[in-house]
């Protein structure tokens, strides 16, 4: 969902009067983004969710102040990035793994069908591929899976490398990653 930048400006602008229709908008059209680039540092659900909230709070703070409309999401991937890396000062975090991944869920209860089955080993397989992989390549894949895909604005902001090395650096780490998975 790409709105045009008239079309951020005016969901901002009606946020900033109270529009809570058009809060709802930018918060369904950036959620992923923002928890993505939270949970991109490896926190807990908690701090994560914590981490969430404190961006929504800091747009909030900032509503009428916003420049480029266009780079909202840039905002607040950076804004996201920066206070995961306060939270982490402020804890002294070891970055805990443990829940790193978090796959689905299911109630045991409920008998599965073979392919869902197939489907989340498949995918618990592929995640912790993902999670030998550099650092910067876990970041970036789990942002580059998003849907909606975030915009190369957006994950320069969250990651800040420039632009041009996302591709090549994409490149590279999928690669990587086909190594892993094949071995």
């Amino acid at each position: 969902m790409n709105l045009p930048e008239a079309d951020i400006k005016s969901l901002l602008d009606a946020a900033a009067t109270g529009d809570q229709r058009a809060w709802s908008s930018i918060v369904d059209k950036y959620s992923g983004l923002v928890w993505t680039v939270a949970r991109s540092f490896r926190l807990g659900s908690a701090d994560a969710a914590d981490i969430h909230q404190a961006t929504w709070l800091r747009l909030v703070e900032q509503l009428g102040r916003i420049r480029d409309p266009e780079r909202l999401g840039a905002w607040l991937a950076t804004t996201a990035r920066r206070e995961a890396l306060a939270l982490l000062r402020r804890a002294g975090h070891d970055l805990p793994a443990s829940d790193l991944l978090s796959l689905d869920r299911h109630d045991a209860s409920q008998p599965e069908l073979d392919d869902d089955m197939l489907q989340r080993e498949r995918d618990k397989f592929l995640w912790a591929a993902v999670g030998q992989l550099p650092m910067n390549c876990q970041r970036l894949l789990r942002l580059m899976v998003l849907d909606p895909p975030p915009s190369y604005h957006e994950i320069s902001a969250a990651l800040e490398i420039p632009i041009g090395s996302i591709g090549p650096t994409r490149s590279r780490c999928l690669d990587q990653l086909r190594q892993k998975v094949t071995v």
